[in-house]
């Protein structure tokens, strides 16, 4: 599996802004890669070096319109550390 295909998006929400200071980063990634796969696709993609990795499984949640009801896509979120040494992610420094 190739590097773009594991990380499908970064998410970007309050929880994860506070964590680009300390080169913490969330990404939505395909749903059966493991911890390693991640590491490797962060590290090849952005030209960091990784530290920890940590995901979850995040289930899709039930809204409504009216009468109609649906469930939102359930996904996988990995949480991404870098080392200390490691350059920041440029693209997230541009947001914050």
């Amino acid at each position: 599996m190739r590097a773009e295909d594991i990380i499908i998006k970064p998410i970007l929400t309050e929880k994860g802004y506070d964590g680009i200071e300390s080169k913490k980063y969330i990404f939505q990634v395909a749903k059966g890669v493991n911890k390693t796969q991640i590491k490797l696709a962060v590290e090849t993609l952005f030209g960091v070096q990784v530290a920890s990795v940590n995901t979850s499984n995040v289930r899709g949640k039930l809204k409504r319109m009216g009468r109609n009801e649906g469930m939102t896509s359930s996904y996988k979120k990995a949480i991404v550390q870098l080392t200390e040494k490691s350059k920041p992610i440029d693209y997230f420094n541009s947001l914050s």
